[in-house]
């Protein structure tokens, strides 16, 4: 239920915002969750965040943090707390059960947990054990922080990622010579943005002519974080490891898009590779297969002003909706695109 909550309350839940996005990057395919505990004082005494996939959730490593000399008032304190403390065994026990056997008498909940392992059992062992459990301040914005989990867990398939980059005229690549590179129409800050937006994604996926022809790593470099798992869409066999380094360093999911739906697709994606969110950056067909299938979420599209003209040889695909911001990138301009209302009906 959600209740009125003081100014001190929002203080000590922006302060757990803050922490939960520390594990931005290294929780997925669980959430980012940041906890504090508060004395009666007001004066916090531990706090923490979900560090790393498989490592303790916030909860836990809150309760890490709090002096020999305060452990007493954990009794007496209050933990505020972005998600709904997990009530089921996975790579760590439940939190819910550690916070009724520290006695923690008062909690504050974010957003109940999406994840139908959790979705409200949580609270309801926190409440059979008589603690005071109040949830809802600042749901929203735990929400949008976790907008790919809320997201992948209420629909089960990942959040997609639509990118490219384009010539003025519309163009993502012009006519090669032979062993002659693609086009690059990105600037450099464009570029540091791709490599930020992949460490954020759990998956990264191209077509199998994009993989042949481009043959890309798909990597993190430009910044520190986690490559993504490479998916590449292949339906009919391009790809081989004689041509491309993303099967010949068996790091490729080969999704076989041509017999199954998309959708199809998607779900095992989630299901079997735990992936979560997918950032699909090319080719121009695979692009606009996804669009045309509605199979997207957000797109960001990076327009150069050189034109192609007569070399414009592979024609970007087309959005249905217009774009919701605008990001100058150098001289070129990035177009951030939205296709649903994301936290609506969460």
């Amino acid at each position: 239920m959600t209740n009125d909550f003081t100014p001190e309350e929002h203080k000590y839940m922006r302060r757990a915002l803050q922490l939960a996005r520390n594990g931005s990057g290294h929780v997925s395919p669980n959430p980012m969750v940041g906890a504090v505990i508060v004395a009666p004082d007001g004066r916090v005494i531990g706090e923490g965040w979900h560090r790393k996939y498989g490592q303790p959730h916030a909860e836990p490593t809150a309760i890490a943090a709090v002096a020999e000399a305060d452990e007493h008032l954990l009794s007496q304190s209050t933990m505020y707390v972005t998600l709904e403390p997990c009530a089921h065994y996975g790579k760590t026990p439940p939190c819910a059960l550690l916070l009724v056997s520290k006695k923690i008498p008062r909690v504050i909940v974010g957003a109940v947990d999406p994840n139908p392992l959790v979705a409200g059992k949580g609270i309801k062992i926190l409440t059979d054990a008589g603690i005071d459990v109040r949830t809802g301040l600042l749901a929203e914005e735990s929400i949008a922080l976790n907008k790919t989990f809320f997201f992948s867990q209420t629909h089960r398939r990942p959040f997609v990622t639509l990118k490219w980059a384009m010539s003025a005229d519309g163009y993502m690549d012009h006519i090669r010579k032979p062993g002659e590179a693609a086009a690059v129409f990105s600037t450099a800050e464009g570029t540091m943005i791709v490599h930020k937006r992949r460490a954020l994604h759990d998956g990264i996926a191209v077509g199998a002519r994009t993989a042949v022809a481009d043959n890309p790593s798909l990597t993190v470099r430009l910044i520190e974080g986690d490559n993504p798992q490479t998916v590449i869409f292949d339906g009919h066999g391009l790809a081989d490891s004689s041509n491309c380094r993303l099967i010949e360093q068996q790091r490729a999911i080969i999704a076989d898009s041509n017999n199954k739906p998309l959708a199809q697709v998607l779900e095992t994606l989630y299901k079997e590779h735990k992936i979560s969110s997918l950032l699909v950056e090319g080719g121009a067909n695979l692009l606009s297969r996804f669009i045309a299938e509605g199979l997207w979420e957000e797109a960001f599209v990076e327009i150069c002003p050189r034109h192609e003209r007569e070399l414009g040889v592979c024609q970007a695909p087309q959005l249905p909706v217009p774009p919701s911001s605008i990001h100058h990138a150098g001289d070129n301009v990035i177009y951030g695109y939205t296709n649903l209302e994301l936290y609506s009906h969460y």
